[in-house]
């Protein structure tokens, strides 16, 4: 079951069902002021959709989730470490994004006059379902609420001109956290291998699996329930698989006109163009 955030005819958001052939939204009412909360009562409403069916071609889609806060991980993908000349890190390594930078697919990614190394990381993001504090295996597990496609969207400039790298200014600019289209419920998942593909301007970047990751999703959560309280809504962006513009020879940086896909395999396309700030 996948869940979707939408502009509604009545210039409110809401919430609908994303049907399987991908044509058809089924609208089920007005979406609160979290957006999709993916708790067992926020699939519960989604599952009781009976509002009209709308063409999901033609809808203004927005980010499916209000999170308190939005955590990226950092060198989480073993082929990205290598490109990165990083050794694979002893424990998760967290940076936090904030929420204001949230965009739905279709939505611009506008890059800052200042912002010279415009970089895209598609990446599989997880959503919170339940509160959760000191997780162990078996409940990590559980505060799994759904699924979605992230692009963690990164200016290097401003990420990296200073000693101790500026990770959440350079990934917090408006525009720089495109996520969606859809909410996927995570039992119709394998969550250790959920394919992922990014694409800029049709031509492959990314191509990879959670298979890859270094610390899998259950002790992601584990390890920052440590002390932290992850709220239903939350996002953890899992990180990046290897391809990123960055590590390109020579640098493939977000240009002006480029499209950007982040593919989730069971979430769908995450697709945003790109503008360079006038």
């Amino acid at each position: 079951m996948r869940a979707v955030r939408f502009l509604g005819a009545d210039g409110l958001p809401h919430l609908g069902r994303l049907e399987a052939d991908d044509d058809v939204v089924r609208d089920a009412g007005p979406a609160g002021a979290g957006g999709f909360v993916p708790s067992p009562e926020g699939w519960e409403q989604i599952a009781a959709a009976d509002g009209p069916e709308l063409a999901f071609a033609e809808l203004t889609l927005l980010h499916p989730v209000h999170p308190s806060k939005i955590i990226g991980m950092a060198v989480n993908y073993r082929a990205h470490a290598e490109e990165s000349e990083l050794d694979v890190p002893a424990v998760p390594v967290a940076f936090a994004k904030f929420p204001s930078s949230l965009v739905g697919s279709g939505a611009a990614i506008v890059v800052p006059r200042e912002e010279t190394r415009p970089d895209f990381e598609g990446e599989v993001a997880v959503v919170i379902g339940r509160r959760t504090y000191r997780a162990d295996a078996t409940t990590a597990l559980a505060a799994v609420g759904g699924i979605s496609a992230l692009n963690d969207v990164s200016g290097r400039r401003a990420q990296l001109e200073t000693p101790l790298r500026q990770f959440t200014l350079g990934k917090s600019f408006d525009t720089f956290t495109p996520m969606g289209p859809a909410v996927t419920s995570p039992d119709t998942l394998d969550l250790a291998n959920i394919a992922l593909t990014t694409t800029v301007s049709g031509e492959l970047m990314q191509h990879s699996s959670t298979a890859d990751l270094i610390f899998s999703i259950p002790e992601l959560i584990e390890y920052l329930s440590r002390g932290m309280t992850l709220e239903p809504g939350d996002v953890i962006a899992t990180g990046t698989p290897s391809g990123v513009g960055d590590s390109r020879t020579p640098p493939r940086y977000l240009r002006d006109g480029d499209v950007v896909d982040v593919t989730v395999a069971g979430v769908g396309s995450l697709i945003n163009p790109v503008a360079l700030e006038r």
